[in-house]
C-alpha cells in the first residue's frame, strides 16, 4: 500500500470513489471539474497492483485551519488500516506546512476520534468553512459530527483561528 499525492490521471479514480459515498449521502458529490481544480489538495492510497482505492484532501481555509475532506476508501480495501493511514498523511502535511489546527466534519465521528481528533460543536467553526455545504443535498438538516485535532488545547479559540472568524 503506497500513500501518495494524486496526480491528473487519478481524477477518475477519485471521482469514483467519492460517487460511491455520495450517492449514498455520505459525503458531497464533485464534478471532475472540482477535482481536477484541487487535484493538488489530494492524496491517495495505492494497492500493490497500482489500483487507487482511497483518497483524502486537506483544504486549507486559513495560516494556521485546514479542513480534511473527501476520505474515501473502497468497500473492498476497508478494514485493512487505509482511512487511517489517508487521515494520518493529511495530518501529517498539514504540519509540514505549519497548520495547527484541522477540522473534518464526518458522519462516522468514532473513526477520527480514534485518529486524535475530538468532538466540538459545528456552530463553534468559523462560518467560512459552510461554503461547500450549501451545494449539499442535506443542507441545512445535516447531522454531520465535526472534529477538531489540533497543537492548541483550545484550539477554535486560537488567535488565527478567531482572525478568521472576524473576516
Amino acid at each position: 500500500m503506497n500513500i501518495r499525492a494524486a496526480r491528473v490521471g487519478d481524477v477518475p479514480a477519485i471521482g469514483d470513489l467519492i460517487r460511491t459515498f455520495a450517492d449514498r449521502k455520505l459525503m458531497i458529490r464533485r464534478s471532475p471539474g472540482e477535482l481536477y481544480e484541487s487535484i493538488r489538495e489530494f492524496l491517495v492510497a495505492e494497492d500493490d497492483n497500482g489500483q487507487i482505492v482511497g483518497c483524502s484532501a486537506l483544504h486549507v481555509f486559513w495560516e494556521d485551519l485546514a479542513e480534511l475532506k473527501c476520505l474515501a476508501v473502497s468497500e473492498s480495501a476497508q478494514g485493512f488500516g487505509i482511512g487511517r493511514k489517508l487521515v494520518d498523511a493529511c495530518w501529517k502535511a498539514a504540519r509540514e506546512l505549519e497548520i495547527a489546527t484541522v477540522f473534518t466534519l464526518t458522519y462516522v465521528p468514532e473513526f477520527f476520534e480514534r485518529c486524535g481528533y475530538d468532538r466540538v460543536e459545528k456552530s463553534d467553526l468559523p462560518h467560512k468553512i459552510w461554503n461547500e455545504c450549501v451545494r449539499c443535498p442535506l443542507f441545512p438538516s445535516c447531522t454531520e459530527v465535526a472534529l477538531v485535532r489540533s497543537i492548541y488545547p483550545d484550539p477554535l479559540n486560537s488567535e488565527s483561528v478567531a482572525e478568521l472568524v472576524a473576516v
